[in-house]
């Protein structure tokens, strides 16, 4: 697997941030320093019961301490056994980098939108950090935990929309960027499908170029399955479908290639 590198990591902290999601610090040797911002590792399970990994983004790179930071949400029995590993030293087995990153280069010289729903909120941390240029943060959030609003704060202009109204606008992301009357040259955002298809919808009705990153159930995590296909316009080479997979082709793509 060209690229792509099984370690057993260590764990280097961990962290509740907010109800049932978890900040984690793990040690690599070669992950880190080949990862870059909208790619994920697979992590897998110490319980020989559950044999898929489960695939996280990658929240933060360290490539100078070969360290990565993860952040995810206690979802099933897989992560809340990640959630166990406390101590420093703990080992847990990955594979990474995996998939696509977002493209750093089509941001140059332009206003760049950061959309983050939910768990998909952590890959803008290292997104913001890498990209140049003039960049917004806008966070969508079930309430007033707003996680990582300090690191993406660091980078950006921030701004949260809140379904409850605790914080921010009250509402959806899109709800914040017209409330704040923000505007963008290009969006580049991670969250569940239904926000990920009002921006693409939005981004065509202002002819803003629109990168996404999909959030999918995935099993193998390089491609070889087709667990985690999505519709797209053009036929796929691998299974001669208008299909893409996911975890190889993405999990960034133009949001004009995929259906939503």
């Amino acid at each position: 697997m060209a690229g792509k590198y099984k370690e057993l990591a260590e764990v280097l902290s961990q962290e509740c941030i907010a109800p049932d999601i978890y900040s984690m610090w793990l040690q690599t040797d070669k992950i880190a320093e080949k990862a870059v911002p909208g790619q994920f590792i697979s992590v897998y399970s110490n319980d020989g019961s559950r044999l898929l990994p489960r695939p996280i983004s990658l929240c933060e790179i360290d490539k100078d301490k070969k360290a990565l930071r993860i952040v995810y949400r206690v979802a099933g029995k897989g992560t809340a056994e990640f959630a166990q590993y406390y101590d420093k030293g703990d080992k847990i087995e990955i594979l990474g980098p995996l998939g696509n990153g977002f493209p750093l280069e089509r941001a140059e010289g332009k206003k760049v939108f950061l959309i983050g729903g939910g768990i998909g909120i952590p890959p803008m941390v290292e997104l913001s950090r890498q990209l140049p240029g003039e960049k917004t943060v806008i966070a969508g959030y079930r309430d007033d935990k707003l996680f990582l609003k300090e690191e993406l704060e660091q980078n950006a202009a921030f701004y949260a929309a809140t379904e409850d109204g605790s914080v921010g606008t009250k509402g959806n992301v899109l709800d914040a960027i017209r409330e704040n009357k923000l505007a963008a040259d290009v969006i580049y955002a991670c969250g569940p499908t239904p926000m990920l298809r009002a921006l693409k919808a939005y981004a065509q009705e202002q002819d803003i170029e629109c990168w996404i990153s999909m959030e999918e159930r995935m099993a193998c995590g390089i491609g070889a399955c087709l667990a985690c296909v999505c519709q797209s316009k053009e036929v796929d080479d691998h299974s001669h479908v208008h299909n893409k997979r996911v975890c190889k082709d993405g999990p960034v793509f133009l949001a004009t290639e995929v259906e939503l």
